[in-house]
């Protein structure tokens, strides 16, 4: 039995947002959401919002204009949380930011599930700057989810030092 690469990196995938919920469980089950989502470590550092929603964001993206060239949903939110934007001090409540994870991960499967591992070398029109074939980039967003859970998680533990 033949297990694919694809299949496997959705299994790498769940296992990254278990971990990324049970930080926006944690932070939502503190007495004020909105204050520890909307905290930063430092001036001009991201807060926990940004974290979490780019981790979404940028899911959304690959499953649409980048991986196939459609229109990303959450159009109003990309700007906000893509790559290179300056966090913001509109904060998300807990509820937008879980539904953004959950809908861009649903469109990131529906897409993936249009792909076979004979189409990982392929390099799509958006991402040829780059050089980013589909193979890699699933591993990429397999590592990006990580990365910012992993500073979402050290955020939230100082916010809890800077105020207990």
């Amino acid at each position: 039995m033949s297990i694919s690469l694809i299949d496997v990196t959705c299994g790498v995938w769940d296992l990254n947002r278990e971990k990324t919920l049970a930080t926006l469980d944690a932070i939502a089950a503190l007495p004020n959401p909105l204050r520890v989502l909307g905290w930063r470590p430092g001036p001009g550092r991201a807060h926990l919002a940004w974290q979490l929603m780019h981790i979404g964001i940028t899911e959304e993206l690959f499953a649409t204009e980048r991986f196939v060239g459609t229109v990303p949903a959450y159009r109003d939110l990309v700007p906000r949380y893509k790559g290179g934007s300056t966090p913001d001090d509109d904060i998300p409540a807990v509820d937008v930011i879980r539904d953004v994870l959950a809908n861009s991960r649903e469109h990131l499967r529906t897409t993936m599930s249009t792909f076979a591992d004979s189409d990982l070398e392929i390099i799509p029109a958006a991402l040829k700057e780059r050089a980013l074939s589909i193979g890699k980039a699933i591993k990429l967003l397999a590592w990006h989810e990580a990365h910012h859970q992993g500073q979402a998680h050290i955020t939230l533990n100082l916010y809890k030092a800077a105020h207990q």
